[in-house]
C-alpha cells in the first residue's frame, strides 16, 4: 500500500503515514478551485528528458509558480494506455486499455485498441456532464477512444472542411507542424468559445520519435509549442492548466519477433503482440519495449518462458496474474505472459527473428520511458501537495 507522510497536527510533531488515496480523497473537500475553465494538456512523448533539455520559458514559469512533480507513467508506456489513464483518472486495471493493440477474444484476432466501447471507466467529460467540453487531438485514434461525453471533438488528422477554411489545411500526421496547427485551433476556441469550460488536448509524438531532446529540430518544435501555451493562457486568463505526458523516448538497437524466435527454438506460441503497435507505423514500426505473449496451451508456460528469458535484451518474463498486479493492468486484456525489455530492445513483427535497428530509431513501451513531468498552473488552491502526485494519471484524479 502506497503511503505519504502527513502532519495532522502542525507544530506538535505528530506525523503519521496514511494511505495516499485516502489522503487525496480526504483533502478534496478543502479544495475550492477558483478558475472557471480547465485545460488538460497531454504532450505525447514529452518525457522528462525533453522537459529538461528545452528552454520552454512559459512552461518552466508555470512549473515554478504553480505545481511541478516528476511522476511515473504506466506500463506499458504507450499512448492509449496512458491517455486513457489521464483522461479517466484511473489506472488501466480500471479503465481497461492495456495497450495500443490487444487480442480481441470475440474474434481471436489482434485489433487496435481505439474504440470508446472498450473503456471501462468514465472520461473527464462524462464526470462533468453539466460542463460543455472539447477534445482536441492530433491523432484521430484518440478522437475515437476518448470522445465519450465530449461536446466537441476535433482531430487534426481528419479536419472538417469548416476547420480547413478557418485554420488552413492541417499538416501531415507525420510532422511536428500538426501539433502547432492543433494548438491554433485550441487557442481560437479558448478565445471565442467561453461556453466550453473543459478542454482535453493531445498531441502526437512523431517529433520525439524522429529527434532526440537536444536536437535543433526538437528544440524548435517545443519552442513553438511553448509559445502556443503562452498564447492559450493569454486568451484564457480564467483557465487552469493541467499538463503531463504519456511516456518518454529512447534510442533502440535490437528488435525481436517473439513468434519467430519461439518457433525456431521448439516453443511455438499462438501470438505475440507489441503493446506499441498502432496505425502510425512510420514513427515506430509497430515495435515497443513490452509485449504480450499468448500460448497455444497453458501447459507451455514454463517452456516458452524459459526460451524467451534467454533472448538478449529481455528483462523480465511474467505470468499474467503477476504482471496484472505489478503493473496495474486488466488481466483479461493482457497475454498469458508479459515480456519487458531492457533500454535498447523492442518487440514486434519482423521479417526475421531478430534485427539490428537503424542508429536513428527511437521508441518506447518499456519502464525506461516512464519518467514524465506533471505541471499545474493557475489553480493554486485547487491542487494537492506535490508529494501526492506520483503517477501521470494523478493529474486529473478528483478534478470532477
Amino acid at each position: 500500500m502506497q503511503t505519504v507522510p502527513v502532519d495532522l497536527h502542525p507544530g506538535k510533531g505528530s506525523t503519521y503515514r496514511v494511505n495516499r488515496r485516502h489522503f487525496l480523497l480526504g483533502s478534496l473537500a478543502a479544495l475550492t478551485p477558483s478558475p472557471t475553465r480547465t485545460v488538460v494538456v497531454m504532450l505525447d512523448g514529452f518525457g522528462l528528458e525533453y522537459y529538461t533539455a528545452s528552454e520552454m520559458p512559459t512552461l518552466k514559469r508555470w512549473a515554478a509558480q504553480g505545481l511541478f512533480a516528476k511522476v511515473q507513467s504506466q506500463l506499458p508506456s504507450v499512448t492509449n494506455t496512458n491517455n486513457a489513464g489521464i483522461c479517466c483518472g484511473v489506472p488501466a486495471s480500471k479503465h481497461g486499455i492495456s495497450g495500443n493493440s490487444y487480442l480481441n477474444l470475440d474474434t481471436g484476432r489482434e485489433d487496435f485498441m481505439q474504440d470508446a466501447s472498450l473503456l471501462r471507466a468514465p472520461t473527464l467529460f462524462q464526470k462533468a456532464p453539466t460542463q460543455k467540453s472539447a477534445l482536441f487531438t492530433s491523432k484521430k485514434k484518440t478522437a475515437s477512444l476518448l470522445n465519450a461525453g465530449a461536446s466537441l471533438v476535433i482531430a487534426a488528422e481528419s479536419p472538417t472542411p469548416a476547420l480547413i477554411q478557418r485554420y488552413g489545411p492541417a499538416p501531415d500526421i507525420y510532422s511536428a507542424e500538426i501539433n502547432h496547427w492543433l494548438f491554433d485551433a485550441v487557442i481560437d476556441h479558448l478565445a471565442h468559445r467561453p461556453d466550453l469550460t473543459l478542454f482535453y488536448i493531445h498531441t502526437t509524438d512523431y517529433p520525439m520519435h524522429m529527434h532526440p531532446p537536444n536536437s535543433p529540430e526538437s528544440l524548435a518544435h517545443l519552442k513553438i509549442l511553448d509559445a502556443k501555451l503562452a498564447a492559450a493562457a493569454h486568451v484564457a486568463p480564467d483557465a487552469a492548466f493541467y499538463l503531463t505526458a504519456d511516456h518518454g523516448m529512447n534510442f533502440k538497437t535490437r528488435a525481436w519477433d517473439l513468434d519467430k524466435a519461439c518457433a525456431h527454438r521448439d516453443a511455438p506460441i499462438k501470438l505475440s503482440i507489441s503493446a506499441d503497435r498502432d496505425k502510425y507505423p512510420k514513427q515506430h514500426l509497430g515495435l515497443g519495449g513490452l509485449a504480450y505473449v499468448y500460448l497455444n496451451h497453458l501447459s507451455d508456460e514454463s517452456r516458452v518462458a524459459a526460451v524467451i528469458e534467454k533472448l538478449p535484451g529481455v528483462e523480465r518474463v511474467l505470468p499474467r496474474t503477476e504482471a496484472a498486479r505489478l503493473f496495474d493492468l486488466p488481466p483479461d486484456r493482457i497475454g498469458d505472459l508479459v515480456i519487458t525489455a531492457d533500454p535498447a530492445t523492442v518487440f514486434g513483427t519482423r521479417d526475421s527473428e531478430t534485427e539490428t535497428l537503424a542508429s536513428t530509431y527511437r521508441s518506447h513501451g518499456s519502464r525506461y520511458e516512464t519518467h514524465v513531468p506533471l505541471i499545474i498552473y493557475n489553480n493554486e488552491k485547487g491542487h494537492h501537495p506535490a508529494m501526492a502526485y506520483q503517477r501521470n494519471l494523478d493529474l486529473t484524479f478528483g478534478l470532477f
